[in-house]
């Protein structure tokens, strides 16, 4: 979780930095943070659409120009051709609906989360995909 937590300092969203690492058999496979796609200006360039329009935390993603750090994590994986099939993937925020069907097709297994997300349809989603998914707790 530690690795996650760096990893989400590189994030270059104005309202939260988020991290994820995905790993196997402990070893990493991929991280990702969330913020804008690659080559295009950051979110401290053009300013947050989100905050513009007051849209609260945890709604309307959608109109975000970022990706999640999970997105990008996966997306990272794919790029390079790295099979995340029986993989965990730790994030420092629980992911949201959206992240939670990437990460079921990706064939991630096990999710461990520090700070919890509001998202009713992502915890359905995958409990109903037998994705285990656990808070971590630190000692």
């Amino acid at each position: 979780m530690e690795v996650a937590e760096v990893v989400a300092r590189r994030s270059t969203c104005l309202r939260r930095n988020i991290g994820a690492v995905v790993v196997k058999d402990k070893r990493i496979l991929s991280t990702g943070y969330n913020g804008a796609p690659t080559g295009l200006p950051h979110c401290a360039e053009v300013g947050c659409l989100r905050e513009r329009l007051g849209v609260p935390s945890g709604e309307r993603y959608e109109i975000c120009r970022g990706l999640h750090a999970e997105q990008n994590a996966l997306l990272q994986a794919a790029r390079h051709g790295i099979s995340l099939e029986g993989s965990t993937i730790y994030s420092t925020t629980e992911p949201c609906g959206t992240c939670a069907k990437m990460l079921i097709n990706a064939g991630i297994r096990r999710i461990v989360y520090m700070e919890p997300f509001p998202d009713g349809l992502s915890r359905e989603l995958l409990a109903g995909a037998k994705v285990q998914v656990e808070q971590f707790e630190r000692q």
